[in-house]
């Protein structure tokens, strides 16, 4: 899954409000093998403002439609093509003009408070990835700790999944993503990679995003995101290695190189 920022303040500084910008980005991520297109129009980060809802929108939209003809062929066979497209949103208003629009899969950041996410995406038959955190979304939460966050994420997950299907959506469309440094320390998030394989027992496909993570960043005392390159790949092959089954990245050169050499040594 390539990550594309409709938007100028990403942490890893790799957005545009450009959407021109995006497609071509876009082009250029599935000739490196993406598989997953994640395009947002807002940074998570915590410490910058939120933006209304019309103004997220605006920014993806002319994305949204030009989309459909950006890939014009497959990397290789196993490529999945033509590329899925995921809008990364918290906002009930944007998910449902972005699955009208077209969108396959909503990667949703509101960590699940209602089955209303839940219940769209079965209307438009689309897939709903669902992320741990707490509380409401662009809100620092830095002092979170606990006890055992495996634990913590397998209780979380089951609830949600049990929420999700009581609004309708199918099992077999939902996909977990355990929330890498939102809402934790580096240690819990270091000890999700070293545990991820207890998650696979819930039956569901796992959604890694360790790109140029801030843990990365602690870890080898790298400031600024765009050099954490090196350690993300580590993380993807401790990923792929435990269980995970969809990478969240931005430099997906680099991720469908390391993934294609652990698959011809496996």
């Amino acid at each position: 899954m390539g990550i594309l920022n409709i938007n100028d303040d990403s942490f890893s500084g790799d957005g545009r409000l450009d959407a021109g910008w995006a497609l071509g980005r876009a082009g250029e991520m599935i000739a490196e093998g993406a598989d997953i297109v994640d395009v947002g129009g807002e940074s998570a980060r915590t410490n910058r403002a939120a933006v209304s809802e019309d103004e997220e929108w605006s920014r993806i939209e002319p994305f949204l439609h030009g989309f459909p003809g950006v890939a014009a062929a497959p990397r290789d066979g196993a490529q999945v093509f033509p590329p899925l497209l995921s809008v990364n949103t918290w906002r009930t208003g944007v998910a449902r003009r972005a699955l009208e629009a077209g969108c396959d899969l909503l990667n949703d950041m509101s960590a699940l408070p209602d089955g209303t996410h839940a219940r769209l995406c079965a209307e438009r038959g689309a897939a709903l990835l669902i992320m741990h955190s707490k509380g409401e979304p662009k809100i620092p939460r830095t002092s979170e700790e606990y006890p055992d966050i495996l634990a913590e994420l397998e209780s979380f997950f089951e609830s949600r999944i049990a929420l999700a299907i009581s609004a309708g959506l199918p099992h077999d469309a939902i996909v977990l993503d355990p929330g890498i440094d939102f809402a934790k320390q580096p240690a819990d998030s270091l000890r999700i990679f070293r545990g991820l394989a207890r998650l696979r027992r819930l039956g569901r496909p796992i959604l890694l995003p360790a790109s140029r993570k801030s843990t990365i960043g602690r870890v080898l005392g790298i400031e600024n995101p765009a050099e954490r390159d090196a350690g993300t790949v580590a993380c993807l092959v401790a990923g792929a290695l435990r269980g995970a089954s969809i990478l969240r990245v931005h430099n997906v050169r680099a991720a469908w190189q390391t993934l294609r050499t652990l698959e011809a040594m496996r």
